[in-house]
């Protein structure tokens, strides 16, 4: 596998890749062993992500690990969520900042126990410096949710006199979306055989080109990224214009989606 200082984008691999990591406590039950073990299996499975995305030059990753309906989870599920997901901020973060990753989180934070906000904020902050990849991990999260806290943000500008309400467009709600200085997903990958977006980056994934698969997430391999990266590869995205359009524009110019990096 190549450094990930050295990976260079592979023909037709996303940019930026949005995941739905789906199908952990399924994965447990048809073993009949407690839910838990499957959300410990997915952790596992969170790696080999990460590990492709480096290999295959994706700049940025973002995961939805733990949405804001998922706290009406029965009790000792959450909990135990809880646990694993502070148990892989004190595990996992040398090891992605020794790789260049930059991990943050998206989400309310509010609920959050004092302990991992700490650990959340100390992997941010150590970690801000890197460009090899933009690990963003979707925790405590809703689409409706950061929709509202953008429009929330323009109604006080408007307040304050610095925004008249005649200029809010798009530009300006996606000012104060989530990830905001990130391009948008180019592919959405669901796994655990469900097809629905389930609240995540409504405002984001707006062209992005979507692939679900039956697999559950513990079961996810290369193989099966490579295939999703394939499939993307042979669509053909045209945000609104004509296909023959999109060709001509494409022949006119040797720029990449990918030729320029994110910059941190």
């Amino acid at each position: 596998m190549p450094s990930p200082q050295s990976a260079a984008p592979h023909p037709g691999v996303p940019r930026h890749l949005a995941v739905i990591m789906d199908g952990n406590g399924r994965w447990a039950e048809r073993r009949r062993r407690p839910r838990l073990i499957g959300h410990r299996a997915g952790a596992r499975a969170v790696n080999v992500c990460i590990d492709v995305c480096l290999a295959r030059g994706v700049e940025a990753l973002t995961l939805f690990a733990f949405s804001s309906e998922n706290w009406g989870r029965p009790e000792e599920e959450v909990g135990g969520l809880m646990k694993l997901f502070l148990a892989a901020l004190e595990r996992e973060v040398d090891e992605l900042h020794r790789r260049g990753v930059r991990l943050r989180f998206i989400g309310d934070r509010d609920r959050f126990q004092p302990d991992i906000l700490a650990r959340m904020r100390d992997a941010e902050a150590r970690t801000a410096g890197n460009t090899s990849l933009h690990l963003t991990i979707a925790a405590s999260y809703g689409g409706r949710q950061d929709i509202a806290h953008a429009t929330r943000a323009l109604a006080v500008e408007v307040a304050e006199g610095r925004l008249r309400p005649e200029q809010i467009d798009e530009a300006a709600v996606a000012r104060h979306m989530a990830l905001a200085d990130l391009p948008p997903p180019d592919l959405f990958i669901r796994t655990g055989g469900d097809h629905r977006i389930s609240n995540f980056l409504l405002w984001q994934l707006a062209y992005t080109e979507l692939w679900f698969t039956e697999t559950l997430w513990p079961d996810l391999d290369a193989t099966l990224l490579d295939a999703a990266f394939a499939d993307f590869a042979n669509r053909e995205r045209r945000f609104g214009l004509t296909g023959a359009q999109i060709r001509s524009a494409q022949a006119g110019t040797d720029a990449s989606p990918s030729a320029d990096r994110i910059d941190a």
